[in-house]
């Protein structure tokens, strides 16, 4: 699944590409759509709205598509190698101007519909964490009107708010300093206020970034463009639910009880003292804090960090967390 960053880099580049233009070439690769023409009309605008893409077209008319796991949109100057996207047997549509050409490939959502119709499309969305009508108030809302749903699934849940996928979600639990599986209703009241305009602060500072990064964030620091060495080590009270010895030293972690509004600090439920940090043991600091990590060490605690599947099993949605840093239960194993 798409991450909502990725989808408004996407949209970034396609109108880019195509806004303002008129097509010169129209090609839809879908059966329903075969016989659909563009060519001759202008291109208004591509917007993104969650994880969704919609390019708007005069005539009133929206090319809606979808990512999910696989899609991918690439955009080549007029006589360049089409490269990188995949081959010619995977691509679901072809829009072309003078001067660019944007190719979807893999796309499992493609549909043509009229403008007015949108909200058939999103508008089951929840406000959108890079959208003009972000609101985190209703966020919060719709989060909590299920309380008994655990904390992952109900920030994958795109109705609650959209722009979360699998990777924001983990991070998003770690810095909460509460597991995936935790009911959303035991999240402490503090750190649930909090959560949405963390949510935002994570995807509004990666929307722009080539590589998507957790763990300068919420320090203020900008992350090594070179990324070969960490930046400078800040204390943290760590949310950690295992005591251990308060002299053992920790990995970096994010400055959160000094990195403005938005950002919580985690308290300790139990008795670990707060413990001047090191830097990881890497040859540079990490980008994601939890996501794709495991079994390496907490860049907090130094625990191995674990992964397990959440969801009804119908999708492959790996699930990382610390379980020292991370209320909350978890898979055993």
């Amino acid at each position: 699944m798409p991450e909502g960053d990725t989808v408004w880099q996407t949209a970034k580049r396609l109108h880019a590409a195509l806004a303002g233009k008129v097509l010169t070439r129209s090609d839809l690769r879908v059966p329903k759509y075969a016989t659909a023409d563009l060519t001759g009309r202008t291109v208004l605008d591509v917007t993104p709205r969650g994880k969704h893409l919609l390019t708007r077209i005069e005539g009133g008319l929206t090319l809606h598509s979808h990512l999910r796991m696989d899609g991918t949109w690439r955009v080549y100057a007029n006589g360049q190698r089409w490269s990188g996207g995949g081959p010619a047997h995977q691509i679901r549509v072809i829009l072309g101007t003078a001067d660019r050409t944007a190719v979807g490939y893999r796309l499992p959502v493609l549909e043509l519909l009229r403008t007015t119709d949108e909200n058939r499309v999103v508008g089951h969305l929840g406000p959108d964490l890079l959208g003009p009508d972000w609101n985190p108030e209703l966020a919060l809302a719709n989060l909590l009107a299920d309380p008994a749903r655990p904390l992952g699934e109900a920030l994958l849940d795109q109705r609650n708010l959209a722009g979360i996928g699998n990777i924001y979600k983990s991070e998003l639990c770690f810095l909460l300093g509460a597991t995936p599986w935790l009911p959303f209703g035991a999240l402490p009241a503090d750190r649930a206020a909090k959560l949405p305009a963390i949510a935002k602060r994570l995807l509004e500072a990666n929307r722009d970034r080539p590589i998507r990064n957790t763990t300068s964030t919420l320090t203020n620091k900008s992350p090594n463009p070179n990324r070969t060495t960490g930046p400078s080590t800040p204390t943290h009270p760590t949310p950690g639910t295992r005591a251990s010895d308060p002299g053992t030293p920790g990995h970096r972690a994010p400055d959160a009880h000094t990195s403005g509004p938005g950002v919580p600090a985690h308290p300790a439920p139990r008795t670990r003292a707060t413990t001047p940090l090191r830097p990881a043991a890497h040859p540079h600091t990490p980008d994601l804090f939890v996501y794709g990590r495991a079994p390496r060490p907490c860049l907090r605690c130094s625990t191995p960090i674990r992964t397990a599947n959440q969801g009804d099993g119908s999708r492959d949605r790996p699930t990382y967390w610390c379980p020292t840093c991370q209320i909350g239960p978890a898979p055993a194993g």
